[in-house]
């Protein structure tokens, strides 16, 4: 992995692919690592140049930003570090947070958004987000991991999947687990915002999703042209659980953007 200085840290993330259609970045959530991506990054560096980070506090990257707009900037810094941009976004659950985030402001890195398993608003109850964070950072990883384990991907997913994502949660840092909870608490709500975001947008959730449920994902789809894609036989992890059904959503926003970029140039 290639690695960049970050106030208090260091932002880890791989750089594959080339070619001339529009660049990808994607963005893991919590308490994930960039390898959440795996099923998709080969595909996606055939034709275009494909970004995958590990998030401050995440797998290799070091030292949880001081403030949620933190991992926004560090977005921006690795687009410029790299000399890509305008991209795609791609961001899971808070990675979508961190996304929208980076379109509000840094618009002019943004080509288009996928918003996959994610909300646009506020903690709705910061006070447990907190005490949920000192309870990691007591216990560790493991009790949160039995717990949410299948609510994060649905208990008929294979060994593969399970086994995968299982790994993720347990090899994650406490610390930084904790402290992006934290972080979340105080997100920023982009909620009033929505309709006035104009770039091409997707918008994907697990129809078994009990974290951003379907819900939420319309609320996101106010986005205008956003196209909603509503993944059956998934819960919170759709490019996990059914990688082909997101492929296929990726792909249609990808097309969408290559074609506004022909034009405009």
């Amino acid at each position: 992995m290639h690695t960049i200085d970050r106030p208090g840290g260091t932002l880890a993330f791989h750089d594959r692919g080339h070619g001339p259609a529009t660049p990808v970045l994607l963005v893991h959530g919590m308490p994930f690592d960039h390898t959440m991506w795996r099923d998709h990054v080969d595909r996606l560096a055939r034709q275009r140049r494909v970004l995958v980070v590990d998030q401050r506090g995440f797998g290799a990257s070091a030292g949880p930003p001081a403030h949620f707009g933190g991992y926004a900037d560090d977005l921006a810094a690795l687009l410029a570090d790299r000399q890509v941009g305008p991209a795609v976004i791609v961001g899971f659950s808070m990675g979508g947070l961190v996304t929208l985030d980076l379109q509000h402001r840094y618009p002019q890195l943004v080509a288009g958004l996928a918003l996959v398993d994610t909300s646009a608003g506020p903690d709705p109850d910061p006070v447990a987000r907190h005490a949920l964070a000192d309870r990691i950072e007591r216990e560790g990883m493991d009790p949160y991991t039995v717990e949410n384990l299948y609510r994060m991907i649905r208990p008929d997913c294979s060994e593969n999947v399970s086994g995968h994502v299982l790994t993720m949660m347990r090899d994650s840092d406490p610390s930084g687990v904790a402290a992006a909870h934290r972080l979340r608490a105080d997100c920023p709500d982009h909620r009033d915002r929505l309709p006035g975001i104009a770039v091409p947008t997707a918008v994907v959730v697990g129809a078994d999703d009990d974290f951003t449920p379907l819900p939420v994902a319309h609320e996101l789809a106010r986005i205008p042209g956003a196209e909603l894609t509503v993944v059956e036989q998934a819960a919170h992890m759709p490019p996990v659980e059914q990688p082909a059904v997101f492929a296929a959503a990726l792909d249609r926003l990808l097309a969408r953007v290559d074609r506004s970029a022909c034009s405009a140039a």
